[in-house]
C-alpha cells in the first residue's frame, strides 16, 4: 500500500490526521472496504490500517476507488520500469500461452536468458545465479551460500538494515519495530554501526562534519576479533536513503579480503538503475562475493528476485540451498527479461542520475527557503528530504506526517521513513512534466504546514 509511514518505532500511520484524510477525501464505499481488509488480514506494523484503496496503476499514476489520481513515488521500490510497463506485460502474456511453470529439476529458455542476461551485465566474475520469489528469501539463500563456502556461521550487517521480514532476516536487520519482542533471533548475527554521514553513532561529524570512515574500522575491528565471521550483510544504499561516503565499501571490501569474509551487498530495492548505474555497487567501484536483487525485478508485476554470486562460489552442488517451488518460473523470467531490456536499452540508469541530479539540486533550492527542513539527500532517482526538530517540542515524525497528508490532498504519494525522512521514489521513466509536478506539490505541502507549524524559526536538524 502506498504513503505509508514507516519508523523505528513502528508504524504511526494510525490516528487523527489519518482519520481526517479519509473523512474528507474517501467515499463510503472505499471506507467499507478498507473496514473490509482491516476486518479480515491479520494486524501489523507498516502494512495496517490500509490509508486507502487503489484500483489502477501505471506508468507514474496510481488511481484509488474514487477515481483520485496520484504521482507515486513509493511504489514499494518495485516500480524502476513504471506500472505495467507495456514491454513487460507482453513478455508476461506471451509466455503464458508457452510455459507458465516448470517443476524442480527441469529448466526451460527462459529462465537460462535470464540468467545469462544477468551474469552478462553484472559486474567482474559474478557469473552463477539463484532465483527466487522474495528479496528475503533470496538474502537467506546468500547467507547459506557464504556458511558453505567458509565454514563459518556468523554475520555482521549493520543497525538500522532491512533485509527482509522472515526470521533469518530480521536477525540480519537492523530495525528494532521488526526485532523487538520476537524472542531469540538467528545466532551469529552481529550488527555494527551504519556509514551514515548526518546521524553517525560514533561521532564523526561532530568532530569533522563528515564521516572518516570511523565505521569501516569499527567493522574490521569486530571481523578481527570474532575471527569466524562468514559473510557481511548490507545494503549497499540504505533506502532511507543514507549514502556511504565514496571510499566506505572499498575499505570494508579490503576488511573483508584481510579476514576471509564474503561481501554480500542487498540491492534489492535500490539496485537495478535506481542510484544511476545498473547496480549501485558500480557507482562506489566496489565488487562483492554475492549480489542479491529483487523488487524491480519482476517490473512490479511478478515476484522474483535473484542472487549472483562469483564463479568460485559455486561449490554448494550437495546442499539444497535454493529448494524453491518457484525458483525458475518461466513467467517471471520473461517479466525479469524485459525489465533488463528496458532498463538497457532506454539507458534508464543514466536518465536515473541525469533526473536525479538535477532534481536534487531543486530540493535542495527547496529545503533552503523552507524552515521545516532539515536536510536534503539523494544518489539517482533515491531521494529524501529529513523534517527538522523545533523549539516547541514536536517531533519531526509529526511535521513529516503532516506534510505526507498535505501532499496527498495535492496528489502525491510518498513514504515516511525512519519516522521523519519524506523519501521519494519515482520510476525511472517517470517524465519531466511528472517530476516537476510532483517537486511542486511538495513545495506548496511544505509551504501550507510551515503556515500553520508555530516556531518554525527555531528548526534544527533532527539526529
Amino acid at each position: 500500500m502506498t504513503a505509508l509511514v514507516e519508523s523505528s518505532e513502528g508504524d504511526v500511520n494510525a490516528g487523527p490526521a489519518r482519520d481526517a484524510y479519509q473523512a474528507a477525501y474517501l467515499d463510503r464505499p472505499t471506507r467499507d472496504l478498507l473496514a473490509a481488509d482491516a476486518a479480515v488480514f491479520l494486524h501489523q506494523s507498516l502494512s495496517t490500517p490500509c490509508l486507502n484503496v487503489i484500483s489502477h496503476a501505471s506508468g507514474s499514476t496510481i488511481e484509488d476507488m474514487g477515481g483520485r489520481r496520484f504521482l507515486d513515488f513509493h511504489a514499494n521500490a518495485v516500480n524502476q520500469v513504471g506500472f505495467a510497463n507495456p514491454r513487460v506485460l507482453d513478455a508476461i502474456r506471451a509466455q503464458m500461452d508457452v510455459l507458465v511453470y516448470a517443476p524442480r529439476r527441469y529448466t526451460n529458455e527462459t529462465a537460462v536468458a535470464l540468467a545469462q542476461c544477468l551474469t552478462e551485465l553484472a559486474p567482474g566474475d559474478l557469473s552463477r545465479v539463484l532465483f527466487t520469489t522474495s528479496g528475503a528469501t533470496a538474502i537467506s539463500a546468500a547467507v547459506q551460500l557464504a556458511r558453505v563456502a567458509t565454514g563459518r556461521h556468523k554475520t555482521i550487517s549493520l543497525w538500522d538494515s532491512f533485509h527482509g521480514a522472515t526470521l533469518d532476516t530480521i536477525s540480519l536487520g537492523g530495525e528494532p519495530s521488526f526485532r523487538a519482542g520476537i524472542g531469540p533471533l538467528m545466532p551469529g548475527a552481529g550488527l555494527v554501526p551504519p556509514p551514515d554521514p548526518w546521524r553517525c553513532p560514533l561521532g564523526c561529524r561532530a568532530r569533522s562534519g563528515a564521516c572518516d570512515l570511523t565505521c569501516a574500522d569499527y567493522l574490521e575491528y569486530v571481523l578481527e576479533h570474532e575471527g569466524d565471521v562468514a559473510a557481511v550483510v548490507a545494503e549497499t544504499v540504505r533506502s532511507t536513503p543514507v549514502i556511504p561516503p565514496m571510499d566506505y565499501w572499498k575499505a570494508v571490501r579490503a576488511a573483508c579480503d584481510r579476514h576471509g569474509v564474503l561481501l554480500i551487498l542487498d540491492e534489492i530495492p535500490n539496485g537495478l538503475g535506481r542510484t544511476g548505474s545498473l547496480f549501485s555497487c558500480d557507482s562506489f567501484g566496489v565488487l562483492p562475493d554475492i549480489l542479491v536483487l529483487g523488487k524491480g525485478l519482476g517490473g512490479g508485476v511478478m515476484p522474483l528476485a535473484a542472487v549472483v554470486a562469483r564463479e568460485g562460489l559455486n561449490i554448494a552442488g550437495a546442499r539444497s540451498i535454493g529448494h524453491f517451488t518457484h525458483e525458475k518460473n518461466p513467467v517471471s523470467c520473461a517479466a525479469g527479461l524485459a525489465v533488463l531490456a528496458e532498463l538497457t536499452e532506454r539507458d534508464l540508469p543514466g536518465r536515473a542520475r541525469t533526473m536525479g541530479a538535477a532534481a536534487l539540486s531543486r530540493l535542495q533550492s527547496i529545503a533552503a527557503a523552507q524552515p521545516l527542513v532539515g536536510e536534503v539527500r539523494g544518489i539517482g532517482l533515491l531521494m529524501g528530504v529529513v523534517m527538522a526538530r523545533h523549539r516547541d517540542g514536536r517531533a519531526a515524525s509529526d511535521v513529516a506526517e503532516a506534510v505526507m497528508y498535505a501532499a496527498l490532498a495535492r496528489g502525491l504519494s510518498f513514504k515516511v521513513t525512519m519516522g521523519d525522512v519524506l523519501q521519494l521514489t519515482p520510476p525511472l521513466t517517470v517524465t519531466d512534466d511528472e517530476m516537476e509536478r510532483a517537486l511542486a506539490i511538495l513545495e506548496e505541502s511544505l509551504t501550507e504546514v510551515a503556515s500553520h507549524w508555530p516556531d518554525t524559526g527555531g528548526a534544527t536538524i533532527a539526529h
